[in-house]
């Protein structure tokens, strides 16, 4: 099958270093070239992929040091270059939101659009009930509760290469917290629970300009505790030594979380998760396998301790049965096949069987 997979350009493919779309462009790329497909990747030149790279922007958008820089600009060049190029593919793959929506009307039903982010967002609604015509992928079930009447082609839980993260069976007694310095991400929360337990707490985390203030403000005096390490951003080539030196991933967030992909990253490491029963987490943990689901302080204190006490070695294999990116792969192959069927014309979109919810 011939296969456009259109990326972000805010970071490259994969990111150097926070990012989660374009990792999971990445792993996808690579898990269907693997599996015999072929896959052109439209993104930013710094990508790395084994598939067929079209740089339609020189670097990423985020690490570009140039002082004045237009993402939209940068996004309707490559949609130019992509709808230029339709023909060439039995499936455009989109991973940039909706815009591209307006461009591709006439060949929607050749598209399948996999939305990243959080959809409670006021203007969303209009978006997806003017252009119902593109079958769209969801993250989790849960992210889909803004939206339950948009076109839904399937569920595919993202997935990440198994050989990228080490098994680690023997953790060194700190807790860890890795990811984006956020209000909704809750680091305060971690932070109390390390406090709590007297156990070590290393954060990992980037810090956007727009929560600048609030780290300052709110993260930045509790760090002051021996107890509490902040490390900053970290990249791939990192995680591995991060995640599963751990006893436990915390994961305390205050948001509907689409989907968390540091969550898998640390089953990866045998790191069990302990995370606030919220957004896409119930589909991700399995309580007393990977990890525990908390709605309280308390049970956050009480679950960290039985983390520590659950099978790493079981940790990973639920890591590698569900959500390894081979398996990402295949749940996306599925839906393509649907869309171009082994003989004949695509299908049209609403023919998509809207029940279908590719997960484990």
């Amino acid at each position: 099958m011939k296969i456009a997979q259109i990326a972000p350009l805010y970071e490259a493919v994969p990111p150097k270093l926070y990012g989660g779309t374009e990792r999971v462009v990445a792993n996808l790329c690579d898990a269907l070239v693997d599996q015999g497909h072929d896959v052109t990747l439209f993104s930013s030149a710094d990508a790395r992929t084994k598939a067929k790279l079209v740089p339609v922007r020189d670097q990423a958008i985020r690490l570009d040091a140039a002082p004045l820089k237009s993402d939209l600009a940068a996004h309707m060049t490559m949609l130019s270059e992509v709808r230029r190029r339709a023909g060439e593919f039995d499936v455009l793959h989109f991973h940039v939101d909706m815009v591209h929506f307006p461009f591709f009307e006439d060949i929607a039903h050749r598209t399948l659009t996999t939305l990243h982010g959080r959809l409670d967002i006021k203007d969303l609604p209009s978006v997806y009930k003017r252009w119902p015509q593109y079958p769209m992928v969801s993250i989790s079930d849960d992210q889909r509760r803004s939206l339950p009447d948009a076109n839904w082609a399937g569920t595919v839980h993202h997935g990440m290469p198994s050989e990228a993260y080490i098994f680690n069976p023997e953790p060194r007694g700190y807790l860890a917290f890795l990811g984006r310095i956020s209000p909704e991400k809750r680091p305060d929360r971690a932070i109390a629970i390390a406090k709590r337990l007297g156990m070590p707490l290393k954060i990992a985390a980037k810090v956007d300009q727009a929560d600048a203030e609030y780290f300052h403000r709110e993260i930045e005096p509790l760090l002051a505790d021996p107890l509490i390490e902040f490390i900053g951003e970290i990249g791939d080539a990192q995680k591995s030594e991060f995640l599963g030196g751990a006893e436990a991933l915390l994961f305390p967030i205050d948001w509907p979380e689409p989907f968390g992909l540091v969550m898998i990253e640390a089953m990866a490491c045998g790191t069990p998760v302990v995370a606030w029963r919220c957004g896409s987490t119930s589909e991700v943990i399995e309580p007393g396998l990977t990890g525990f689901l908390v709605e309280s302080d308390a049970e956050a204190d009480a679950a960290v301790l039985k983390a520590r006490k659950l099978d790493r070695r079981n940790v990973r294999r639920r890591f590698e049965l569900r959500f390894s990116a081979s398996a990402m792969a295949r749940r996306y192959v599925d839906l393509f096949e649907q869309m171009v069927p082994a003989a004949g014309e695509p299908v049209a979109a609403n023919t998509l069987d809207p029940a279908l919810a590719l997960t484990a």
